[in-house]
Order: structure tokens, then C-alpha cells, then sequence
């Protein structure tokens, strides 16, 4: 057995690993003939819906949807930002009471699930018959379904909220604006920017039925990129619903990319608590 201990051991590497290079290589070769079929699709159908909007649509009416664009940008911002401040201080009271949380959940899912549409004859009937203005008050409509992710999110934040961060904030009299400001909005924040974003989406996307509302034969209609696309919807010009649609999509890729996207890599990098 000494005798064998002493003997070198020569190994030779297997002769099949190349075969892995080869299949790498094959790999981003196949990775690549892909992209360029992709982007050639992409641009072939680009290409063709451009050409078919440009039938029905001028430089004029782009600039028209691009300005209602802008009047929906404003009222998604606004309808969200009080929808904030009305259920983000509940969402935290409720959350940090877990008894008054299995209460109030359910409530919150069944308004929720309520439909919006049920409350467009009330909507209808009342700024018919007290003449009020429609680019104020069907904006409500858009956040009615959407504006719950908030409080759910919020609520969810604040119960997993740690109670060592809680009682040290106890411990140091930690209280009043101080005590949201340093210690329990920096806590809900990533909950609350997951539960933003799908409000805002659901915003944009409610906007089409909830800014352009009808009641038998009474049709109230505000100002906005929604009421526009559901208009040329009913009249049936498909050019101009295909520029509306693009347009929406365009500004919810930008408000997500300049304003959701750095928020939430902020929440994710600097303000998680686990």
C-alpha cells in the first residue's frame, strides 16, 4: 500500500469540455438571431401602425391628445396624491392595531370590489341638474376602484412594522410629526410606493370609462386623454383610438420610469427595515 501511495496520479481533463464553449457560443449565437428578429418584428409593426394612423390623424391631433394627455397626467397625480393623504394616516392606525385590522380588511376589500359604474347615474344626475363642472367632479371615479391598494398596502407596512422600533421610539419620547416623519413613514414607505403604483396604473386605465360617462341618453364628458379614446371608441375611428392608446401608453411608461421607478429603488435600497 506504500508502494501505490507513491505512484502520481496524471489526470487528463476530459475531452467534452470544449463542447460547453460550443454550446455557449451557440447559445448567444441563437440569443442574438432572436433580438434581431424581435426588433425587426417590432419595427415592421410599428411601421405599419404608424402608416395607419397616419390616414385618419394630423400633426394637429396629436398635439390635441398629447395636451389631454397632460390635463389626465395632472388629475391622476392630484386624485392620488389626496388619496394619500386621506388613507395612508388610517392604513397606519388601523395596521398598528391588528384586532381593528381583521375588522376593518374586510370592509375595505368589499369597497374594493364594489363597481365604480353603478355610481355614474348619481354622478350624471347630479351635475346635470346643479350644473356643475365635470372636469371636477367625475374625477372622483377614477380613484373610487384604485385608491384601496393604498390603504391595503399601508395597512400591511405598518403591521409588520417592527415593535423593538416601536418601543424604542416610546422609550425616547419620540412623538407628534417627529414620530411619522423618523419613524413610521420611513417604515411604510416601500409599502406604501407598491400600493402607489397600482393605484396610479389603475388610475390611468379607469380614466377611459371614468371620464366620459352616460346615463341613458345624457352623456357628460370632461376634459382628459380617457374621455378621448372612449369617445372615438363609440364613434368607431380606429386610427384615432390607436393614437390615443399609444399616447396613454407613453405617458404611463414615463410617469412610472421618472417618478415610480426611482421611489421604489429608493424604498428598496435605504429604507427597508428587514
Amino acid at each position: 500500500f506504500a508502494t501505490l501511495a507513491r505512484i502520481p496520479l496524471r489526470v487528463q481533463l476530459p475531452k467534452s469540455l470544449p463542447v460547453v464553449a460550443t454550446v455557449s457560443k451557440r447559445s448567444r449565437l441563437g440569443d442574438i438571431v432572436w433580438a434581431v428578429c424581435v426588433i425587426a418584428l417590432t419595427a415592421f409593426v410599428l411601421w405599419r401602425v404608424v402608416s395607419f394612423v397616419r390616414t385618419g390623424v394630423s400633426l394637429d391631433d396629436v398635439g390635441h391628445v398629447l395636451a389631454l394627455g397632460f390635463i389626465t397626467l395632472l388629475r391622476v397625480v392630484l386624485l392620488i396624491a389626496i388619496a394619500s393623504v386621506i388613507w395612508v394616516p388610517l392604513g397606519v392606525l388601523i395596521g398598528l392595531r391588528p384586532a381593528l385590522a381583521e375588522k376593518i380588511q374586510p370592509l375595505a376589500q368589499f369597497l374594493a370590489a364594489f363597481p365604480a359604474n353603478l355610481l355614474f347615474p348619481v354622478f350624471v344626475i347630479a351635475i346635470v341638474r346643479f350644473h356643475l363642472n365635470p372636469d371636477i367632479w367625475l374625477s372622483p371615479l377614477i380613484v373610487l376602484g384604485t385608491q384601496w391598494y393604498i390603504l391595503f398596502n399601508v395597512i400591511a407596512g405598518a403591521s409588520a412594522y417592527p415593535n423593538d422600533y416601536r418601543e424604542a421610539a416610546k422609550n425616547f419620547r419620540i412623538r407628534g410629526w417627529q414620530w411619522w416623519r423618523q419613524a413610521m413613514l420611513p417604515g411604510v414607505f416601500p409599502y406604501y410606493v407598491t400600493g402607489a403604483i397600482t393605484a396610479s396604473g389603475g388610475a390611468w386605465n379607469a380614466s377611459i370609462v371614468a371620464e366620459f360617462v352616460q346615463w341613458g341618453d345624457t352623456r357628460v364628458a370632461a376634459h382628459g386623454l380617457g374621455a378621448y379614446i372612449a369617445q372615438m371608441t363609440a364613434a368607431g375611428d380606429y386610427p384615432k383610438i390607436i393614437l390615443g392608446i399609444a399616447v396613454m401608453s407613453l405617458f404611463v411608461t414615463l410617469f412610472n420610469r421618472l417618478l415610480w421607478r426611482p421611489l421604489y429603488t429608493y424604498a428598496e435600497s435605504r429604507l427597508r427595515l428587514d
